[in-house]
C-alpha cells in the first residue's frame, strides 16, 4: 500500500490539516495518510507543547472514522528529537509491504536541504508538496527529484492562532473537530 506520512506537533491539530490529509488522499496516488505525531520537531521549542500523549489522543479523536487517515506513534519509540529519515528507516523495517512518502508544505520544503540526510530523503521517498502562501515551490527550478506540487485547499488557520484564542478565552470552534474541541476544553488545555 502507499501511505503518505504526514509529519507534525499537531499541537493541536486543527480543519487545516485534516483537510490537507483528505485533499492529498483523494488527489495522488496515496491510499492512506498517516499523521505522525513528534514529541519534539527538531526545529521548534518545545516549551508551548501540550504532552505528546495528549496531542496523540486528539489527532485519535480527530482522525477516528476516516479509514484512509491513520495516527501513528512512531516517533514516540525513537530517539529525540525525531528526524524524518530515521522514522521512514524504522517503518520500512518494521511494515516491508508499504511505499512511504513524505507530505509537507512548500515552507518545509523550502528548508529540506538543512534536514538530516537530506539527499537521501530526496532520492529515495517521493514527496508530495502544498503550496502555502508566500512559499510557493518553482518547479521550473531545476532539480534532481522534483516532488509532486499540490494546490491544496489551504486555510489561514494555524496552532499558535488556536492556542492563543484558548489562552485568551475565545471560542476555537469550527477551527478543530468538535470532538477536539470538547476534549481541549475538559482537559483545560492551553490555558
Amino acid at each position: 500500500m502507499k501511505i503518505g506520512l504526514y509529519f507534525g506537533s499537531f499541537n493541536p491539530i486543527h480543519t487545516g490539516h485534516l483537510i490537507i490529509a483528505n485533499f492529498i488522499v483523494n488527489n495522488s496516488d496515496v491510499e492512506q495518510v498517516w499523521l505522525v505525531v513528534s514529541p519534539q520537531n527538531p526545529f521548534k521549542t518545545s516549551t508551548v507543547l501540550l504532552n505528546e500523549y495528549e496531542r496523540l489522543y486528539l489527532v485519535r479523536l480527530a482522525v477516528e472514522d476516516e479509514p484512509q487517515l491513520r495516527v501513528s506513534d512512531v516517533e514516540f519509540k525513537l530517539p529525540k528529537p525525531s528526524y524524518t529519515i530515521d522514522t521512514l528507516v524504522y517503518l520500512e523495517e518494521k511494515y516491508p509491504q508499504h511505499e512511504f512518502s513524505i507530505i509537507m508544505g512548500s515552507d518545509s520544503f523550502e528548508n529540506l536541504d538543512k534536514w538530516k540526510n537530506a539527499n537521501v530523503l530526496k532520492k529515495k521517498y517521493p514527496i508530495i508538496v502544498y503550496q502555502r502562501p508566500g512559499h510557493l515551490v518553482d518547479l521550473n527550478v531545476s532539480r534532481e527529484h522534483k516532488p509532486l506540487v499540490l494546490q491544496a485547499p489551504l486555510l489561514e488557520i494555524s496552532a499558535t492562532m488556536i492556542r492563543k484564542n484558548i489562552s485568551q478565552g475565545k471560542s476555537i470552534r469550527y477551527l478543530v473537530p468538535e470532538k477536539v474541541r470538547e476534549e481541549i476544553e475538559k482537559g483545560g488545555y492551553y490555558k
